[in-house]
């Protein structure tokens, strides 16, 4: 199966937008069209269980993003991952290093182990007695209200609820069986991440991805940790032109032939 996906732009270097655990591809709309008209080979997807794409079988999002790179003939990408999307670009960058040529991780979570500190345990435990209550209505404003930062404007909220509710609506509805499946990925793979990589966070965010940056920074190699005082755990959706101008910034210091796409 070939993830849902959009496209624009004809550059030599292709950016892949991935999207976080709360959101789908519609959360790049700042970001997406800019990015093309600025010279870039632009995809943004919905991974498994997200947006228009299907929840349908046992899977390794990684390997899903790496079939959809061959789906659209594309060689090497700068991948942009923003939370769980930023997992799952480090994951892809250790599955198929062959196919990334630089990360952008934004507020991301990590594909090895973190212990939750109390904030992030506490949501949990209410979002999991909401779930089994059956009140998705409840649990998607919960994760509204956590992972929206101060300059969550309603239209900005608004999406993420939406995003959110379709996300309930598609991984519910679906068997055990179907989710995805473990990345195998270590602690040692990460310090073997040599690409370029933008390690970024929000002052307003959840102390956990904070603390899993730190720790995602140190173990690469050629990483660069920026913080924004005024985000929350979504930059692109709270402030959409800053963050394009921090990807545009990124993406133009990386040199045209190790970032070459197609």
């Amino acid at each position: 199966m070939t993830l849902s996906h959009d496209t624009a732009g004809t550059g030599t270097q292709t950016v892949v937008l991935l999207h976080s655990g709360v959101c789908d591809r519609r959360m790049w709309e700042g970001q997406f069209h800019a990015l093309a008209a600025a010279g870039h080979h632009v995809v943004r997807c919905d991974l498994r269980g997200f947006g228009e794409t299907p929840l349908d079988a046992p899977h390794v999002h990684a390997d899903d993003v790496r079939d959809l790179l061959d789906h659209l003939g594309v060689e090497r990408s700068v991948l942009v991952g923003s939370s769980f999307g930023g997992e799952v670009a480090l994951e892809v960058a250790v599955r198929h290093p062959e196919r990334v040529a630089a990360l952008a991780l934004l507020c991301a979570a990590a594909p090895v182990e973190h212990d939750a500190g109390p904030e992030l345990r506490a949501f949990f435990g209410q979002e999991d007695a909401l779930l089994a209550a059956g009140d998705v209505d409840a649990a998607t404003a919960l994760n509204v209200d956590l992972w929206c930062g101060p300059d969550a404007g309603p239209e900005a909220r608004a999406l993420v609820h939406a995003m959110q509710r379709r996300a309930f609506e598609l991984q519910l509805a679906a068997p055990d069986e179907h989710g995805a499946q473990p990345s195998g990925v270590t602690q040692g793979d990460l310090e073997g991440i040599t690409v370029p990589a933008l390690v970024v966070t929000g002052a307003h965010d959840v102390p956990d991805f904070r603390v899993i940056a730190e720790k995602t920074a140190a173990l690469l190699p050629d990483a660069r940790r920026v913080e924004l005082d005024w985000a929350g755990h979504l930059p692109s959706l709270e402030r959409p032109e800053e963050t394009l101008a921090l990807l545009t910034d990124f993406l133009s210091g990386l040199s045209a032939p190790a970032a070459a796409g197609r």
